[in-house]
């Protein structure tokens, strides 16, 4: 006759839900994805900007390292997406399963309790009344430099010519016109020698890909659907990382690189004026 509790008495009552719970979990769900994309850790890492560490550690469905609720679903939307997921099922399934971060229902008891203080109260709200001359004082100073601002905007008006008003608004709307288009592969062919122009296609299949200039600045980071191209250019130099590269067609400076790159292999290469020639 042993006395306590055996081990089924003090399992968890929680154990019930495990029947209910997916087969996969999210940390298991984003590894298999990455994987099928042809992704190491540090790719993704790479590209999304969280550290390996966290990659990891949500791969393994351990989410202590994020730092709580709000910063474990950006980390799982952000991961998702580096991966070709869709994340709202997986921030879902970590709401279901780790309570989403919501506070607890404040219970019956102490609400009513709060009613029946709440009347005992006694003199004037000293404080509110105060917030609110501040905010009265506020808005009739911001009112004030408003209405300044447009009278002299109309004593301008009143003095010029018709022709000088309408031809003032006339730079602002130059300089905001239509986006520079990507250069085409006939602009391709014909490069500027005194810049380097990259062009990333996938015929054949799909890629994720990340490209930046000789600065560091990001370009471009996501997926490369079968069909699509991309047109990178920069006054030295452009630094690219291929998911899949033996799915990408490269085009350096109008050149086709002849590389014989596998299905799956991950590639990081640079490119300068004066390529083409493998970085």
């Amino acid at each position: 006759m042993s006395i306590g509790n055996s081990p089924e008495d003090e399992r968890p009552f929680e154990d019930v839900s495990e029947e209910a719970r997916p087969s996969v979990s999210v940390g298991r769900a984003l590894r298999q994805a990455r994987i099928a994309a042809g992704l190491t850790v540090d790719d993704v890492s790479t590209a999304t900007r969280v550290r390996i560490a966290i990659v990891h550690a949500i791969e393994a469905d351990d989410f202590a390292p994020c730092g709580g609720d709000v910063y474990a679903r950006g980390h799982i939307r952000t991961l998702a997406r580096a991966v070709d997921l869709d994340p709202a099922p997986l921030i879902a399934q970590y709401e279901a399963e780790h309570g989403g971060g919501r506070p607890a229902p404040t219970p019956a008891a102490p609400l009513f309790e709060a009613e029946r203080i709440r009347p005992e109260r006694r003199g004037p709200n000293w404080t509110a009344a105060m917030v609110a001359a501040i905010v009265v004082v506020i808005g009739f100073v911001g009112f004030t430099m408003v209405k300044g601002d447009d009278g002299g905007k109309t004593n301008v008006a009143d003095g010029a010519t018709p022709s000088e008003s309408a031809a003032s608004p006339t730079p602002k709307s130059e300089k905001t016109v239509a986006p520079e288009p990507e250069p085409s592969d006939s602009a391709i062919a014909a490069a500027p020698q005194d810049k380097v122009t990259v062009q990333v296609s996938a015929p054949d299949g799909r890629s994720w890909i990340s490209a930046k200039d000789h600065n560091g600045r990001l370009l471009f980071d996501g997926l490369l659907k079968q069909g699509d191209s991309k047109t990178f250019q920069d006054s030295a130099k452009i630094n690219l990382v291929l998911g899949d590269a033996g799915a990408i067609d490269l085009f350096v400076n109008g050149k086709k690189i002849e590389d014989d790159w596998q299905p799956g292999a991950v590639e990081r290469l640079t490119y300068t004026k004066g390529d083409p020639q493998a970085g």
